[in-house]
C-alpha cells in the first residue's frame, strides 16, 4: 500500500528488508499487495520503493513467534504468502503487470491476441473459413463456452501444445459470440459484431479482454495449474479453470452486480429514492486493491459513466469503504453497450482463458504434482 512518507518510517530498501526477513521479493511483493506491508516512493527515486521500518518490525516478532503448521496452512489457501512461483504476473503497489508491463498501459493499444504471445507464447491466429463448430443453442455466452470445451476434452484431435491452444482460444471467441464459423476478424471484433451496434463497442471490449487475460494465482488459474499438475490435457484443465469462474464468489460475480444495477435503475426510474444501505452491494472490495481496482478505473474511464452512477459510487465508498471492482466495470459495459445478457462474465471466460493457458505451461514446465496436506482439528465434536 503506498502512502506519503512524511512521517519517515519509510526507509528500508527491498533488499534490505529481504535480508532482515529471510524472504524472496515475491513474498515481499505479495506482503505489499495484501497490505501488511506500506511502502512509499524513494524521494531521490520515483523508480524505487522504500519499505515501513515499523511493518517488517511486526513481521519479525511473528516470526520469532513461530506458527504452527495449521497457521501456516490456513494462511497459505487464504489470500496467503504465494505458494507457487510464477513470472507471468505480479501485483503491487495498486498495480498490475504482464511479464513486467503495466497491464493497463497495454489495455490502451494491445489486443487479446498480443497478450496471448506476450503471456503464454501462443499465436491465435484466425482458422481455417471450414472451421465450424455446433450452432449456438444456449442464450448465455458463458454457457456455449463451456460447452464447447466439454467437447474438447473429448475430442479425439491430437496435439496438446500451443498450436492447438491458439485454436481453442479462436474457439472459445467463436461461442462466446454465438457464431459457428470462423471469420478473419480479431477476436475483440467478432464480439462487438456479434453482441452490440455501439460503434464504441469493439475498442471497450479489447481493452476489457486484455485486462481480464490474467491476475496472478487468482481460484480459477490455481485450479487450472492444479489439473495440469496431474497430467490434465489442455481443455481439460481450461475446464477447470472455467467451472471455477463461474462460482459466485469469482466471475459469477459480475452476473450479481448486473441484476444489482439493474434493480437500482428500477427503483429510480419508478420516482423512489434509491436506499444506500450499509451492505458491500456484489461488485465491490478487492483484497488485493485497498485503494481501488486499476481494471476498473481503466474501464469506467474508457467507457465513461453516468453523475448517477458516479455518486452511487461515492456514497458507497464513504458508507463501506469500498471501490468498484472487475465485476463492475464488466457489467457497467454489458449495459452501457446494451449487450446480451451474460457478455460480462463471456468477455472475462474469453480474457482469462489466456493466462489459464500461461499459468497450464508454466506449470507443466515444473513437472510437480500440486498436492497439499490437509490439517485435522485437534477436537472433533460429535
Amino acid at each position: 500500500m503506498k502512502y506519503s512518507n512524511a512521517g519517515g518510517h519509510c526507509t528500508l530498501g527491498s533488499g534490505e528488508v529481504c535480508r532482515i526477513l529471510g524472504i524472496s521479493r515475491d513474498t515481499l511483493y505479495a506482503y505489499v499487495s495484501r497490505g501488511l506491508v506500506r511502502t512509499a516512493a524513494d524521494p531521490n527515486d520515483a523508480r524505487r520503493s522504500l519499505y515501513d521500518r515499523r511493518d517488517i518490525d511486526t513481521l519479525m516478532a511473528r516470526q520469532s513467534r513461530g506458527r504452527s503448521r495449521r497457521s501456516v496452512a490456513e494462511s497459505t489457501i487464504h489470500w496467503g504468502e504465494p505458494v507457487l512461483r510464477s513470472n507471468i504476473t505480479r501485483i503491487a503497489d495498486g498495480q498490475f503487470s504482464y511479464r513486467g508491463q503495466n497491464a493497463v498501459t497495454l489495455a490502451q493499444t494491445q489486443t487479446l491476441e498480443d497478450i496471448a504471445k506476450l503471456l503464454a507464447r501462443v499465436s491465435c491466429k484466425p482458422l481455417d473459413k471450414t472451421t465450424a463448430i455446433e450452432p449456438a443453442r444456449n442464450p448465455r455466452p458463458y454457457n456455449r463456452i463451456i460447452t464447447m470445451m466439454t467437447d474438447q476434452v473429448t475430442s479425439p484431435e491430437s496435439g496438446d501444445g500451443r498450436p492447438r491452444a491458439g485454436k481453442i482460444m479462436r474457439l472459445t471467441a467463436m461461442s462466446a459470440a454465438g457464431v459457428n464459423r470462423e471469420t478473419d476478424a480479431p477476436i475483440h471484433q467478432s464480439l462487438a459484431n456479434a453482441w452490440s451496434t455501439d460503434p464504441r463497442a469493439a475498442d471497450l471490449i479489447r481493452r476489457a479482454l486484455v485486462l481480464c487475460a490474467d491476475h496472478e494465482l487468482n481460484a480459477s488459474a490455481y485450479a487450472a495449474r492444479v489439473a495440469a499438475s496431474a497430467g490434465a490435457s489442455l481443455p481439460a484443465a481450461l475446464l477447470a479453470g472455467l467451472a471455477t469462474l463461474s462460482g459466485n464468489l469469482h466471475g459469477g460475480i459480475t452476473a450479481q452486480c448486473r441484476d444489482w444495477m439493474d434493480d437500482i435503475d428500477r427503483i429510480k426510474a419508478s420516482g423512489n429514492s434509491v436506499p444506500i444501505g450499509t451492505n458491500t452491494p456484489p461488485g465491490f472490495g478487492h483484497p488485493l486493491y485497498p485503494e481501488g481496482d486499476p481494471r476498473t478505473k481503466a474501464l469506467v474511464q474508457a467507457s465513461g459513466i453516468s453523475e448517477f452512477w458516479k455518486q452511487r459510487i461515492a456514497q458507497i465508498h464513504q458508507t463501506t469503504g469500498q471501490h468498484p471492482s472487475l465485476d463492475f466495470a464488466l457489467a457497467h459495459l454489458e449495459r452501457c453497450l446494451k449487450m446480451p445478457v451474460g457478455s460480462g462474465l463471456g468477455i472475462f471466460a474469453v480474457g482469462r482463458t489466456v493466462g489459464w493457458i500461461a499459468h497450464i505451461f508454466e506449470q507443466r514446465e515444473t513437472g510437480r504434482l500440486i498436492r497439499p496436506r490437509a490439517v485435522v482439528d485437534d477436537q472433533v465434536t460429535a
